[in-house]
């Protein structure tokens, strides 16, 4: 039966065409929606009855239970598909998503109709983008077996089924560096490619990215070549003043929030202890990148405020450092400063920002005028090369 058929109409738009797919398109920025199920039976005895679970709330919400609080899904986490009309900012229920929010053959189905060769899926609202939820739990050992329950699951049901067409990406424990090591090994050895670690962890109660809290950490991700993913949010927004509008506010200042992200990892010094460390930003765009690395060597030449170090940090930033678009189409002309290789492409599935189903047109009248090895490289090819994933047999566009 249909997707569409177990939709209310109420809710959701008529079920769209397939895509015309013109470019071969590995995403490296959807989400999926953690489902009910996810921790059932996943936890050792005497633990498993605290994992966390759905429930009904008194106004008929379903929201995620776990360590004394309540978790909802937000109007715009969950929107692809959905009447503008309908949403709202407010608890979803999960009859009111596409399935492919939290089903991963409804997933393959929804990115076949938008041209999506592959994904990389960070999660959702139970976990916080970065797991942070888990490892700030009140008993630790909880938050341990939680964060590895998340991935056992990411790895069974979400990647196992499909491993052609999921970039599989992993959460960690980040109250005890070791054992966050531990997990990044453990899922480098089954095949994930990524971790999504915090941007700004000060923010949220841990130790700085300047600290050698996170040595551990960093070691296995340079050992094991694991890309370090960092969204956008997942430390919060910024101080938004009292009265603004804030979903719009704090919308349209990603692009600062992931500027200022970047600027830390770059003078954490992570990337130059340690050459081999890859890291992806995530959903900030990429009309920062040239300013930075401009000012990056404006501090070098002309005030004399660098390390010292034996490259420069716009050079390090270039070597060190990936970037992902929707579509950026004022400053996709800025990519050879950037690097063409640098740049990736993002659907956001399911989120308000998404693209979904119209992602290959969106590509094609941002960057039609673009050449065709550069579209290649964006849309699918520099993923592929960064994340170690396969390509069909045939990349578009072909010329």
């Amino acid at each position: 039966m249909a997707i569409a058929e177990h939709l209310d109409p109420e809710l959701f738009l008529d079920e769209p065409e397939p895509a015309d797919v013109r470019y071969t398109v590995i995403s490296v920025d959807d989400h999926l929606v953690e489902p009910p199920h996810m921790f059932e039976g996943r936890l050792p005895a005497g633990f498993q009855d605290r994992a966390p679970k759905v429930i009904e709330n008194d106004k008929g919400y379903q929201v995620w239970d776990f360590d004394g609080a309540t978790y909802s899904q937000v109007g715009m986490n969950a929107v692809a598909g959905r009447r503008p009309e309908s949403v709202a900012v407010e608890p979803f229920r999960f009859d009111q998503m596409r399935p492919g929010c939290y089903d991963i053959d409804a997933r393959i189905a929804d990115m076949d109709l938008n041209g999506v060769w592959a994904s990389l899926n960070f999660p959702s609202q139970v976990s916080g983008f970065c797991g942070r939820i888990f490892s700030s739990c009140s008993d630790p050992v909880l938050g341990i077996h939680t964060t590895r329950a998340w991935n056992d699951w990411l790895f069974d049901e979400w990647y196992s089924p499909y491993p052609e067409r999921i970039i599989p990406l992993g959460i960690t424990v980040l109250s005890d560096p070791e054992e966050g090591a531990k997990e990044i090994r453990r899922n480098a050895e089954r095949g994930f490619r990524s971790v999504t670690l915090p941007e700004r962890p000060h923010q949220i109660g841990f130790p700085s990215i300047f600290d050698d809290y996170w040595t551990p950490i960093m070691e296995a991700c340079a050992e094991t070549d694991t890309v370090i993913s960092l969204h956008v949010g997942s430390t919060g927004m910024p101080d938004l003043p009292a009265g603004s509008p804030m979903l719009a506010l704090g919308a349209t200042l990603f692009g600062q929030m992931s500027l200022t992200a970047c600027s830390e990892w770059v003078w954490s010094g992570w990337a130059h202890r340690y050459p081999e460390i890859k890291i992806a930003m995530s959903e900030g765009g990429i009309g920062w990148v040239a300013m930075l690395l401009d000012r990056l060597d404006n501090i070098i030449d002309r005030s004399g405020y660098g390390l010292g170090w034996d490259i420069r940090p716009a050079e390090l930033l270039k070597r060190n450092f990936w970037f992902c678009t929707i579509d950026d189409p004022s400053t996709i002309d800025t990519r050879y400063r950037i690097g063409v290789e640098n740049i990736m492409v993002e659907t956001d599935y399911p989120h308000g920002d998404g693209t979904w189903p119209t992602t290959q047109d969106v590509i094609a009248d941002a960057w039609g005028h673009l050449p065709a090895d550069e579209l290649r490289a964006i849309c699918s090819g520099n993923a592929a090369k960064l994340y170690r994933h396969p390509l069909p047999d045939i990349v578009l566009p072909k010329n």
